[in-house]
């Protein structure tokens, strides 16, 4: 008698527990999850997310926020905004309508809640910002026209220096000095 009691209790124990490890409410990512948008053309893939209840059944009339970073890599939903409010349909499910991407690339997390009947869940949906020109890239792309002018005039000068060289000069005048190039530095002269 005693044996059965003390398993009854232990059922009842893992009994309740099990129902308060089941979340009241969650939600799920339908859509969205690793997307990649593309900052050049500004599409991206809306965020969909679906609320169930602890019985795993979908929550109509849900309200849903959906919130982009402000800063760096992130997006706006329609109207401009970072956030986004909307309710669930029948199946539970809420969009994050009209997301678009800002300029910045990189990783970034919007932020999902929702809330029905006093109980909330949270989750967050990853994202990344792809296709468009880093500040750093469009600098070196300057330098490295930069660069390019300064090694053709150097090739230029170390041409006419050469032939300068092996010609000598008209009436008997000394050679030119050779040109020397230095590498990295983007400098052009002549030997000291």
């Amino acid at each position: 008698m005693r044996r059965l009691r003390i398993l009854w209790v232990l059922a009842a124990a893992a009994l309740l527990s099990a129902q308060q490890q089941t979340p009241e409410l969650q939600i799920l990512v339908i859509g969205g999850e690793g997307s990649i948008n593309n900052v050049k053309q500004r599409t991206a893939r809306e965020p969909i997310v679906e609320v169930r209840d602890r019985n795993n059944r979908p929550v109509a009339g849900a309200l849903v926020l959906f919130e982009a970073p402000r800063d760096g890599a992130s997006g706006t939903f329609l109207g401009g905004s970072s956030s986004l409010r909307a309710t669930t349909d029948a199946q539970g499910r809420a969009v994050g309508q009209g997301f678009h991407p800002n300029n910045a690339n990189g990783n970034f997390q919007l932020q999902v809640t929702a809330t029905f009947q006093g109980l909330t869940a949270a989750t967050v949906i990853h994202m990344s910002n792809t296709g468009g020109a880093a500040p750093h890239v469009a600098k070196a792309a300057g330098h490295g026209k930069l660069i390019a002018i300064v090694v053709a005039a150097g090739a230029a000068a170390a041409a006419g220096g050469a032939y300068a060289a092996t010609h000598g000069g008209s009436g008997g005048t000394p050679a030119a000095t050779p040109t020397t190039i230095t590498a990295g530095a983007g400098t052009v002269g002549g030997r000291p």
